[in-house]
């Protein structure tokens, strides 16, 4: 059983500013980011991706969150204003966005991660934080920071980065660092090609025996772009015209500053691209998911929202999750992660899709002939597919990227990797095959 976290720890975290990059506009995602900013796709049904790292701080003890965006805000707004509120006796915490903005000392868009906390500076210096804990917004895992902090104070850190031991064949993929054996970072090297350097970072034989992994065992430890900074370390940081934090301020403060590593060896899965987004989706669905949303002690937090229960009309349901408020009527899922507000009509087959449901239940008034209502219609056949919210499939519809090139742009659907995407609002009549 991990011990528990130290009360220096905790209050430390009491006096932590929580810092979460909304990501640029998420073009590796499109279309599920045309009109939405990254950390507001949906995610296991009834979430947002955004909602994975605000728990991970509320359950930590870190309670004054800001959330920097610039692109398709909107719906990112929306959801946090509905969904985090604090009433007036919670001592001033908060959860808002810092959208970009023209300033007397700038006009431009976020350049980068580290460009995007420097034009916000002068609000995170508003108030007496000691430290600043700066997160991705499109990451899937469970942290408890306050071991984070805990390994970050008991050291004398400057600087904690966290990082995921992973094999030689992702090492590539990531900014790989190198530690000694108290664990302060000594060499960083973004996404490593040469085989020699890749070598040279392999964690030692000690620290592995340590992580309780085979001592001979070829692991890297790879940056996870969760940075723990003091106060006035990030201030010296981002004194400089440096864009981001991994490619520009990281390998610099290494040099200049004392900079540990939290090895964190629990699920993390980076929701960077329409397949890793797809697959951290049905996931989910699986019998043992890599990671659960039914951690009691871990809850992840989202909109409240007063729905039904779901309605199932006779169906045949292997590895699905189904969310709030959806009918469904003598289908078949399989493998699929079911939105809220999901309407699923008769003879439907629906295996390895991910359906995020609707915003608003359909009544009969809001019914235009000749346009199928919103869900999926009688005896339509979907596999391999995503499909965005308050999307209208008709009957008999064939949806399915099998001998389909990878990377497809359709009038009504996209492919990417290999993955069908029925887009927001989308409109597929009766009879069409995809």
């Amino acid at each position: 059983m991990r011990a528990a976290p130290t009360l220096p720890a905790k209050k430390a975290l009491a006096r932590t500013l929580g810092i979460i990059m909304g990501g640029g506009a998420g073009k590796r995602l499109f279309p599920l980011t045309k009109d939405r900013s990254k950390p507001a796709v949906p995610l296991g049904g009834k979430y947002r991706l955004v909602d994975i790292p605000i728990s991970n701080c509320l359950n930590s003890g870190v309670r004054d969150i800001y959330i920097l965006t610039q692109f398709n805000s909107a719906s990112l707004h929306q959801h946090i204003s509905g969904t985090y509120k604090f009433d007036i006796f919670s001592s001033g915490s908060f959860v808002e966005l810092l959208a970009a903005q023209q300033t007397p000392s700038g006009a431009g868009w976020y350049q980068g991660t580290a460009d995007a906390v420097r034009q916000n500076l002068r609000y995170f210096l508003e108030k007496p934080w000691d430290y600043f804990l700066i997160l991705s917004g499109d990451q899937l895992y469970h942290m408890d920071f306050r071991d984070l902090m805990a390994g970050h104070t008991a050291s004398g850190a400057d600087l904690t980065i966290a990082t995921l031991p992973v094999g030689r064949k992702d090492a590539g993929g990531f900014g790989i660092m190198h530690t000694d054996a108290q664990r302060r970072i000594t060499q960083f090297v973004e996404k490593p090609g040469d085989p020699a350097v890749l070598e040279s970072l392999r964690i030692p034989p000690s620290l592995l025996t340590e992580l309780n992994l085979p001592a001979d065992a070829e692991q890297y430890q790879a940056s996870m772009g969760i940075y723990l900074f003091n106060r006035d370390v990030l201030t010296s940081c981002l004194d400089n015209d440096f864009d981001d934090f991994g490619k520009h301020v990281i390998p610099r403060a290494i040099v200049n500053h004392k900079v540990h590593a939290h090895i964190f060896q629990g699920y993390w899965e980076d929701i960077g691209t329409i397949r890793s987004f797809f697959e951290a989706n049905l996931g989910l669905a699986e019998i043992k998911p890599s990671f659960s949303f039914y951690q009691w002690e871990a809850p992840v937090f989202s909109r409240p929202r007063f729905l039904p229960g779901s309605k199932v009309n006779s169906a045949s349901i292997h590895r699905a999750i189904v969310s709030d408020g959806c009918i469904i009527t003598e289908a078949t899922l399989d493998r699929c992660v079911i939105g809220i507000r999901s309407i699923i009509e008769s003879g439907a087959v629906l295996k390895n899709v991910v359906m995020m449901g609707a915003d608003y239940f359909e009544t009969p008034a809001q019914a235009s002939p000749g346009i199928p209502p919103i869900g999926i219609g009688r005896n339509t056949t979907i596999q391999n597919a995503i499909v965005d919210k308050n999307a209208r499939i008709g009957e008999r519809v064939v949806i399915s990227p099998d001998g389909k090139p990878s990377e497809v742009d359709g009038e009504n659907y996209f492919i990417r990797d290999g993955i069908v995407i029925i887009p927001k609002n989308a409109v597929v009549h009766d009879d069409t095959w995809i």
